[in-house]
């Protein structure tokens, strides 16, 4: 890394962390706002955003996104499902696959919450050139995957007494 940019590195990683920050805790007033845990709000907004991008997710892989386990995210679901934010559909040709879908309520109620929000983050996003998003996205998009690469890598030992 060059010595002059370091500075600059470590204000983007720093606003990066400010960010992670701030939607964790825009999460956390959302599951108050629902009466959930955060544990089960997080899983409602993979839910949502998955569906959004036109990719409902499994019990599975929410599972991973989540980081839970299977038993622990079907005990998550069944809350959700009973208080009426998500449903389980097998609407593949494979009847053993489960998708799970948001309700139209809670679709409601996320819009209802994140609307304003919404409309403040795309004022913003406007005021920048698409070339210049389309630069920032790869550059997120390498970031994960290099954290992602950290993460999935066997992690070291417990630390030595000092």
């Amino acid at each position: 890394m060059s010595e002059p940019l370091q500075p600059q590195y470590e204000r983007l990683l720093e606003s990066l962390r400010g960010y992670g920050a701030t939607y964790r805790e825009f999460s956390r007033r959302f599951a108050a706002w629902l009466g959930l845990h955060s544990t089960d709000a997080e899983a409602l907004l993979q839910i949502l955003g998955a569906e959004e991008r036109g990719q409902p997710l499994s019990p599975a892989r929410l599972s991973e996104r989540v980081s839970l386990s299977s038993g622990a995210t079907t005990a998550l679901l069944n809350r959700l499902e009973q208080a009426g934010h998500v449903v389980r559909t097998r609407e593949h040709t494979d009847r053993r696959i489960v998708t799970l879908h948001s309700s139209e309520r809670v679709q409601r109620l996320a819009d209802d919450f994140f609307g304003p929000m919404s409309g403040r983050v795309d004022t913003v996003m406007s005021a920048y050139p698409p070339d210049l998003l389309d630069r920032f996205e790869t550059f997120l998009a390498d970031l994960r995957a290099t954290m992602d690469a950290q993460l999935a890598a066997d992690p070291p030992g417990p630390p030595a007494e000092r």
